[in-house]
């Protein structure tokens, strides 16, 4: 008999072909698979209290805790936190008025003696009919019933959506009921002689990533505090609001401290009008928020955690914003935090090799 043998060119091609065909079938299942994704992550987050209470009780009644410690505690964030947004959600809607005032006196002059440009008037009590004029003015029936196509679509996709949400409590629970046999399964999927270099890497990069979530978590919540405090002491009406919101986007580089600035600025104009004392205090109040996450929250908190100088954090947060928009911009950090734990390793491996240490050349480099 003769031995028959696939020509590598076929080959080759059979696997760039099946390689193409499972990137683009994962591309068709993104909505499915986006929620085993976020199941999966909070599944991470959550382990290592249920790693903790299953030493004393079932792991499933362990998960069972976990949710309903967070469940309340999300109530009772909730039930504290609407009556005063709701205060202040009111209150930003009186300054409805003065945004049209001032928009008509200024910005419509400033167009109107700056440019070719006239902008519509706008009025309080009419505004919602102004719009509808506007609308009909400028748009055709076809356009409007496209757009109402669009909608009805789109509220579609939203009840699909949650649809799969509500998959991601569930998704959590068997990820966590499971999550040390699954680990087990994948230690024991690594090839012997990689396998224990493999998980000490894995085990780095979890302290990182866990380190960095913690602390950037808690950073979060008291620089969020520290500025509404100080917003709410300044006199500022939509201070809770202004402060909790550049908390929250703090947990990206710089972000929080510019939407914050900007909007606390704008309500205090619209507040106070051009008064320079109330301006300068919320300008203090910004500079004492960075200075406490620069030289108190980020070092006690945080430490070192990522190991990357402020420059290239700034370039991670930029590039995960050019490749994955917002969510690059959330994901940035941590995943900068993962690769910097393996360009360590690969560059210690880098030392250790017969190039690096002058024993070898590159064939590109070699006299002949």
């Amino acid at each position: 008999m003769t031995n028959r043998s696939i020509d590598p060119f076929f080959r080759r091609l059979f696997i760039v072909v099946a390689i193409v065909v499972a990137v683009f079938l994962l591309y068709l299942m993104t909505p499915v698979i986006v929620p085993f994704v976020v199941a999966f992550v909070l599944a991470y987050l959550f382990n290592p209290l249920v790693k903790r209470l299953s030493k004393y009780i079932k792991r499933w009644i362990a998960i069972i805790i976990v949710y309903s410690t967070i469940t309340l505690s999300m109530a009772l964030l909730l039930w504290w936190l609407i009556p005063t947004l709701w205060h202040q959600l009111q209150a930003a809607w009186e300054y409805l008025p003065k945004v049209l005032t001032w928009y008509n006196d200024v910005v419509r002059e400033w167009f109107a003696s700056n440019s070719r440009i006239r902008l519509p008037e706008l009025e309080a009590k009419g505004f919602s009919e102004t719009l509808v004029e506007y609308m009909q003015t400028n748009y055709k029936f076809e356009d409007a019933s496209t757009m109402m196509n669009q909608i009805l679509v789109s509220s579609m996709n939203f009840i699909n959506n949650a649809g799969l949400i509500v998959l991601v409590p569930i998704l959590t629970f068997y990820f966590l009921f499971n999550w040390d046999q699954r680990l087990q399964t994948w230690k024991m999927a690594i090839p012997a002689p990689y396998c224990k270099k493999v998980v000490a890497i894995a085990q780095e990069c979890d302290r990182a990533l866990m380190a960095f979530i913690k602390g950037q978590l808690l950073v979060m919540v008291l620089l969020g505090a520290i500025y509404a405090v100080q917003l709410q002491l300044i006199g500022l009406e939509l201070g809770l609001i202004i402060g909790m919101v550049a908390g929250i986007a703090s947990f990206v580089p710089y972000l929080g401290f510019g939407m914050g600035f900007i909007a606390a600025i704008l309500a205090c104009l619209f507040q106070f009008g051009l008064d320079w004392t109330y301006l300068s205090l919320i300008a203090g109040a910004f500079l004492i928020g960075q200075a406490a996450e620069g030289y108190i929250l980020q070092p006690l908190l945080l430490g070192d955690k990522i190991g990357l100088s402020p420059l290239w954090v700034i370039f991670s947060v930029l590039a995960g914003a050019s490749l994955l928009g917002f969510v690059g911009m959330l994901i940035a950090l941590p995943v900068s935090a993962v690769l910097n734990v393996l360009f360590r390793h690969l560059y210690a491996y880098y030392q250790t090799t017969d190039f690096y240490k002058g024993r070898k050349q590159l064939a590109l480099f070699e006299e002949k």
